[in-house]
């Protein structure tokens, strides 16, 4: 009489973020996924690899295209770009909550030839966007604030939401960091499906709006901005909020320097204003995306990001990941690694792999060669489990 053994299964949680100017959460997590299964082919190889793919974001760009991965549908619309050109864009809804992003719709990655505009452009499209939202009637929406081209303070994203800025002449500004200088009055026309619909901010940047560690002089320089620039804007801001609070915010002061205001080149401060909630992006995210019940019928989580370092280890992805992963195996992948071995252990990790080991070229902006090094480091993920 023969004994037969079953095949050895294993199941895999593929949740990563994107790996920035590369490759999206879910071309990363579709690379692995080919990789992974490829050694049931393998002969002398006896088992199967079941993956359940779960791109993530942590309210940065990505956020709609994780929530549409996730269920939500996709609601495609047309938006005033940081620029002011019309750009397609689109926000994620599942008949409750709305997902609206600043990087689609005003972000760095849409500049036309990547010319970078740090006191010309605006965060109107973002608004615009939030306003096509409010029309579908959602009980919440969140705001994903990363990658934002302009340092306006959210004014651009207040014009399309009922808010007019006038200067010394009456004329009507159009939002943008250059214009915050310029705003003499301030008018307010209401809208009623804003107050009724709760508004979630998912960021995890902590900075305030001013100061040594405000959205000018941290976040500005990296948007095109000089140091002349740097100042220039931080005086504006600090003109924004007295002429908000002249316009009746009795918080306006306070509120900026709120750890948050100044995420999305201030466009938070403007989300306080308008009484949201902020939240940790990731963990949000995780939430959202139900990532609690879907790693619970998993024997290992695979995660990761284009870099992994200190910045990691203070609460991106894939520590809240590794966090929320229980005992079982948990693997990050990443286009690099600044920490060393012996760190793993701080975020649970069992091991790491980076394509920076599999490659002496730059593959931080070249998408096939690190689908190709993805598809590689998934196969020996497999081999090793199986």
């Amino acid at each position: 009489m023969s004994t037969t053994t079953a095949p050895k299964t294993v199941r895999i949680l593929i949740a990563p973020d994107k790996f920035k100017g590369s490759l999206t959460a879910s071309e990363v997590a579709q690379a692995l996924a080919t990789g992974l299964r490829s050694p049931v082919d393998v002969p002398g190889t006896a088992g199967a690899v079941q993956c359940e793919l779960l791109p993530l974001a942590d309210g940065g760009d990505g956020s709609v295209d994780a929530a549409v991965t996730s269920g939500f549908t996709r609601h495609s619309y047309t938006v005033a770009g940081p620029t002011g050109q019309p750009v397609p864009s689109s926000i994620a809804f599942d008949g409750t909550t709305a997902v609206v992003e600043v990087a689609n719709t005003c972000g760095l990655g849409l500049l036309p030839e990547g010319k970078l505009e740090a006191l010309n452009s605006s965060s109107r499209g973002f608004g615009e966007a939030v306003l096509f939202a409010l029309s579908l009637n959602p009980a919440k929406i969140v705001l994903a604030l990363g990658g934002s081209a302009s340092t306006d303070g959210g004014m651009g994203m207040l014009t399309a939401l009922g808010y007019s800025f006038h200067d010394s002449e009456g004329r009507q500004l159009y939002g943008s960091g250059g214009a915050l200088a310029q705003i003499q009055s301030v008018h307010r026309t209401a809208l009623p499906e804003l107050q009724d619909t709760e508004l979630v901010v998912a960021s995890d940047v902590h900075n305030p709006l001013r100061g040594p560690n405000g959205a000018p002089a941290v976040f500005a320089p990296q948007k095109g901005a000089t140091a002349e620039d740097v100042a220039f804007l931080d005086d504006s801001l600090g003109h924004f909020v007295t002429k908000m609070a002249e316009a009746g915010f009795a918080d306006a002061e306070s509120q900026a320097a709120h750890e948050g205001a100044g995420s999305a080149g201030g466009i938070g401060y403007a989300c306080l204003l308008l009484g949201a909630k902020q939240v940790s992006g990731a963990d949000y995210f995780l939430d959202l995306l139900d990532f609690n019940t879907r790693k619970d019928s998993c024997d290992v989580v695979i995660t990761g990001e284009g870099s992994i370092d200190e910045q990691t280890l203070a609460g991106k992805l894939p520590a809240a990941v590794a966090r929320r992963s229980g005992t079982r195996p948990i693997i990050a992948v990443a286009g690099r690694s600044l920490l060393p071995k012996e760190r793993w252990s701080e975020m649970a990790l069992t091991r790491v792999y980076t394509l920076a080991d599999y490659t002496d070229l730059d593959s931080s902006k070249d998408p096939h060669l690190s689908a190709t090094l993805l598809r590689q480091i998934g196969r020996e993920i497999g081999t090793s489990l199986l």
